[in-house]
């Protein structure tokens, strides 16, 4: 059985080295290349919606704490012995699937950033890489979790030392405020537009996926009721301000128009490591992208750490295959899960380009789960009402209808390629889920009187 040993600070850490990873360092020069002078507002826009969509994540999360985060949510919500079975079954199909190509974004984004210190890889040399720091992360979360935690807390130092200073670059370099000043000029309603329906939106998304990563391990958190939404507003709002002030010292130093043509060319993937390199040289330069490295190293050390607890969660209630219930003998934490899941993510890290991961990533993820979990607070409450309810969230239902929209034209903005996928990996997904509930008699097929 998992054990209550995560505190609010360590669950708030394990949050913000998911977010971070090497999203923020990739994805910032490819927003300014999408949408120009506008970058600032989409990086308000992302920390919006994770804002409001963590309110979903927290009402369900400190009701219902439990291994497994969405797979309990949705099995509660639309019924455990009705189409509970369908959507929690789907979110673990589809999670064996995003799951690893969230692990291998940031793998990949390590390999990409490693060009800078040896630029004569070659796109082999690249790929193994990527395939070793899935290796080394495995190997560090074969623990207890209580020393996972403690390792936890060392990764977010490194994370929180990279960002302070690049901030502190531009803070020093004096003219930190210049991005704020042609703000208003840089405004285009086309351009708005654009990002709404564009890739730009679903980049600066990406960045901030992973505030509930607390919820995946909510059988492993102390006093969850309280601490599993405070770690995610934390989190959300932390990484938001620094995701600016980032921002705004790379901007100070280096103009958007010069990375925009960057983007439009091709030429440079470095931003962070030539905004040192301007400031401090390059000697410094290397230091700073060995700290992102090890941001990249974070990230995918927590995303696999929550991820492992889904299928974990799914087979001890009976609804995934059994072998992903089994236990370490010694380590006490799901091991089986861990090692699929990271062997999966290993293969797609050396099959997969970035752009074509982060696309995968979210639109695997908006219907079943973001979507059906906002879907599922109304049904929970319309059928339990609110008083048993840990935290509420305010001005429902306007959280739940305002993330219901921007899901959606994030999900349309993935692009049709990748909604195919989507289709076909959950039309898979329901056809097994079919077969194995004729086989045992489940939902839709159940004998006897129905119990939600």
């Amino acid at each position: 059985m998992l054990q209550r040993k995560l505190g609010l600070f360590q669950s708030t850490v394990l949050n913000m080295i998911d977010m971070v990873g090497i999203g923020p360092f990739v994805t910032m020069p490819i927003v300014i290349g999408y949408i120009g002078g506008m970058y600032l507002y989409a990086w308000l826009a992302g920390a919006l919606l994770s804002l409001v969509d963590a309110m979903i994540w927290s009402e369900l999360g400190s009701a219902y704490p439990l291994a497994g985060g969405s797979f309990n949510f949705l099995n509660e919500a639309y019924g455990k012995n009705k189409a509970g079975k369908l959507m929690s079954f789907l979110y673990v199909w589809q999670t064996i699937i995003q799951a690893p190509l969230v692990a291998a974004s940031a793998a990949i984004g390590f390999s990409t950033y490693f060009l800078f210190l040896v630029p004569d890889l070659n796109v082999f040399q690249q790929k193994g890489i990527s395939g070793m720091v899935i290796i080394i992360v495995t190997i560090l979360l074969y623990r207890k979790i209580e020393n996972i935690g403690k390792i936890g807390v060392l990764l977010w130092v490194g994370v929180m030392a990279t960002l302070c200073w690049i901030i502190f670059g531009g803070l020093s370099h004096g003219n930190i405020l210049k991005p704020l000043e042609e703000l208003p000029s840089s405004f285009s309603m086309q351009t708005l537009v654009s990002f709404v329906f564009g890739q730009a939106c679903v980049k600066t998304v990406y960045s901030y996926l992973g505030y509930y990563n607390v919820c995946h391990l909510g059988g492993e958190i102390k006093n969850p009721s309280k601490n599993i939404p405070r770690s995610m507003f934390i989190s959300v709002i932390g990484i938001a301000f620094l995701y600016i002030l980032m921002n705004m010292s790379i901007i100070s130093v280096i103009d958007w128009k010069e990375i925009k043509s960057w983007q439009n060319s091709g030429i440079n993937n470095f931003v962070v490591s030539i905004f040192i390199e301007r400031l401090y040289g390059h000697a410094a330069a290397n230091i700073a992208t060995v700290m992102i490295l090890w941001v990249a190293l974070a990230s995918l050390f927590a995303v696999l750490l929550g991820y492992s607890r889904v299928p974990y969660a799914a087979a001890i209630n009976g609804s995934f295959f059994k072998i992903f219930g089994k236990l370490h003998p010694t380590k006490n934490f799901p091991y089986i899960s861990l090692l699929v899941l990271a062997s999966i993510a290993f293969v797609f890290s050396l099959l997969f380009k970035m752009a074509e991961v982060i696309s995968g990533i979210l639109a695997m993820r908006i219907l079943v789960q973001f979507i059906g979990q906002a879907v599922g607070v109304v049904l929970l409450r319309k059928r339990k009402g609110k008083k048993s309810l840990m935290y509420k969230m305010p001005m429902y239902p306007i959280p739940v209808v305002l993330v219901i929209i921007m899901w959606l034209l994030i999900f349309l903005a993935t692009g049709l390629a990748v909604i195919k996928t989507f289709v076909i990996v959950i039309g898979s997904g329901v056809i097994v889920y079919f077969i194995k509930a004729r086989t045992k008699k489940e939902w839709p097929f159940l004998r006897g009187p129905l119990k939600v």
